[in-house]
Formats: structure tokens, sequence, C-alpha cells
């Protein structure tokens, strides 16, 4: 049997290239590089992108249909949730007079759906064709939903001092999720009244000397509770 020794530089040749594969294998930083976040938690922010809900109407002669009645009182519904300014009636340009009374008749039938009168507005856009849809509906606003891990940096690389590259993002993703009313993100909302007639009971009863307070459901139940158990 004979035994040979192996070149102590043909050793730390070896080692040399496992440590660049290891470093490959490892991936990039775990903030992925580029310009820092002004704070780690502002890496994701909500936000908004608009949208339309818009339904078309065929013009007839004969006035809207049972049908396109419906369909004008749904949109009516979800222009009420959305929260949206404006409806928008858009009849295609023309000196139609059955175009023209159509698109009056379709903002009537808003109205009549519930929709306040000064939020309609009539215009016109240039159709294909003179007796082309009327188009009615508003603008809408949907939250974005942030695609989490599409990307990774590799989590043991920290030297940069940056928080990970998907930091946050699941929270606002699961919030923008969640929100009924993408409008909240842009801005809060009005505070609601006072109840001013509760207001000036309570001082009414203050000044008497009387209990402002009132009086707690939860005795009344509790008794009862106690009362029926033997």
């Amino acid at each position: 049997m004979i035994l040979t020794s192996t070149p102590r530089s043909a050793i730390v040749s070896v080692l040399a290239l496992g440590g660049l594969l290891l470093s490959g294998c490892m991936g990039g930083p775990a903030s992925l590089g580029g310009e820092p976040p002004l704070t780690p938690t502002s890496r994701y922010s909500l936000q908004v992108e608009p949208g339309l809900d818009r339904i078309a109407l065929a013009v007839h002669e004969t006035g809207l249909s049972a049908n396109q009645q419906a369909a004008l009182k749904d949109l009516v519904n979800r222009f009420a949730i959305e929260g949206a300014s404006v409806l928008v009636v858009e009849a295609p340009a023309g000196d139609d007079p059955v175009v023209n009374q159509a698109a009056w008749n379709v903002k009537a039938g808003l109205v009549a759906a519930g929709a306040p009168d000064h939020m309609i507005r009539v215009v016109s856009y240039t159709g294909p064709d003179p007796r082309a849809p009327i188009l009615a509906g508003f603008e809408t606003l949907r939250a974005v939903v942030p695609q989490c891990g599409t990307q990774w940096g590799s989590l043991t690389r920290t030297g940069d001092n940056q928080s990970p590259s998907n930091f946050g993002c699941a929270v606002n993703a699961n919030l923008a999720a969640q929100i009924a009313n993408p409008r909240d993100i842009v801005s809060p909302r009005a505070m609601t009244p006072t109840d001013a007639q509760r207001r000036a009971v309570v001082f009414d009863n203050y000044a008497k000397g009387e209990q402002t307070s009132a009086e707690r459901e939860a005795l009344i139940s509790d008794a009862r509770t106690s009362s029926a158990v033997d």
C-alpha cells in the first residue's frame, strides 16, 4: 500500500473554493440592498388604486325597461356603500332626441333609486354609433394588496443593519384585504355628530344634584341570575 500526502496548497485551494460556493448559496443580504427605507416599518405602506364601477344601458324609445331600472337600483346601492362623490351619466354625443331623452331618463331613474340629484352629472362621450349605450357609473378605490415573499434575501446576512426585504409586508397585506372602505386609507372619516339630547339630560341632572349616569343593567341581570339558582 502506497501512502501519498496532499500538498498544503491544494487543501487551501479546496477550502477557498468551498467558501465561495457556500457564500453563493447564502444569497444576497436580508434587505436585498438598494435604497434603505426611512424607517423599517415604512418599507411597506397601505396604498389604493383607482377603479370604475359602470354599467351600460341600451337606448329604448319606450323608456327604461324593468331590467334597466333594477340595474340602476343596484348601482345606487353600490354607490352609497362606496362613498364616491359623483355619479356620472354618459350619453353618446349627437342631436338624437331619443338618446338625449334616454340620458335624462337614466338620471331620473338614479334619483328614483335614491341617489341625490346634486351628485349626478350628465355628460357626453364620442361613441361608435349615435345609438350607442348610455353609461352610468362612478369611480372606485381598491386597496392594493402587496405580494409578499416573491424575493428573499438571506436572513443570516444582516451586516448592512437594515430590515429584511419582507419586513411588514404580511401585516399590511392582511390590513388591505380586510379594510371595508379603502377610502379610509386615503383620509380618516369625519366624526359623527354628538348626542346633544343625552348631554342636556346629564347636565340637567348634574344641576339638580341627581345621578348623572344611567343605571347599570348588569345589576338587574345579575340579580335575575342569582335568584334562578337554587
